[in-house]
């Protein structure tokens, strides 16, 4: 038991995480979890297991600017929910400069796979599943036209990003969406895990393991841990560079101390 913890700390842990105590490990990959049910612009009933977008997009703000964290896991297990949501949450991941892992774990339904997409890299697991179908209104819905073209313009915007961050093809996507036969009393598309790697979605199956050893590479986070290797040059100190002041090679040495070239572009 970590020195220090309170009964109320131990007690509220055990509540919320079912263990008595938190692993103290500092990390420099930070784990965002996308569970549940996107919560948008209206709050879901209670009863339903939710993610915030107003709680996931601070986070991905702190992500960018905390220095101790050199990489980012998405864990997905949604079934997808608000469309502006999700697609805000996409668009910030997609923007990060740090390097991105998604896994998609159970199901990536609906605005799910934008938000799996949106990273630099992607897996499934072999049991997981990605639903594509077109969007819904729920709700109250006026029947006039401008409803639809609102729809369909949500509906290109969703279709844009999935097909700029994938290898999937406008025209392969749209057929996935607009399926007919494969979900019942429904049109649209039910992908398990290989088959979303085949359609171009996703770049590979598989776990954990597999996922933190590929942020670890995308962020060279070995070589970083490892520290220079011990065959390497030590580095060169700068300061004071000897002048010759006209008394021989004994005479004082003067001269403006030297930098280090900084005006390359930081590279990762």
């Amino acid at each position: 038991m970590p020195q220090g913890e309170t009964s109320q700390e131990r007690t509220q842990n055990l509540k919320e995480l079912g263990v008595q105590t938190l692993p103290e490990q500092k990390s420099s990959i930070f784990c965002l979890n996308i569970i549940g049910q996107i919560e948008g612009h209206i709050v879901l009933p209670s009863q339903n297991k939710t993610t915030k977008y107003e709680h996931v997009l601070p986070q991905l703000v702190a992500v960018e600017e905390n220095p101790d964290v050199s990489a980012l896991l998405i864990l997905l297990n949604t079934v997808g929910g608000d469309v502006e949501a999700g697609l805000a949450i996409a668009e910030l991941i997609r923007s990060l400069s740090k390097p991105t892992v998604s896994l998609v774990l159970g199901g990536g339904h609906s605005i799910g796979v934008p938000v799996a997409v949106a990273s630099r890299y992607s897996f499934i697991t072999d049991s997981a599943t990605m639903t594509i179908h077109p969007i819904r209104l729920a709700g109250t819905v006026l029947g006039v036209p401008q409803t639809y073209e609102y729809l369909e313009k949500m509906q290109d915007r969703v279709i844009r990003f999935v097909v700029a961050n994938s290898k999937c093809s406008e025209e392969k996507f749209r057929d996935l969406m607009f399926r007919t036969g494969e979900l019942a009393r429904d049109i649209g598309t039910v992908l398990v895990g290989e088959e979303a790697v085949k359609a171009g979605l996703i770049d590979a199956v598989g776990g954990l393991s597999q996922a933190v050893r590929k942020l670890r590479e995308l962020a060279d986070l070995d070589g970083k841990e490892s520290g220079p290797s011990p065959d390497a040059e030590p580095p060169q100190p700068y300061g004071p560079e000897p002048m010759d002041s006209g008394d021989g090679p004994q005479g004082s040495q003067k001269g403006e101390p030297t930098r280090p070239d900084n005006r390359g572009e930081p590279q990762w």
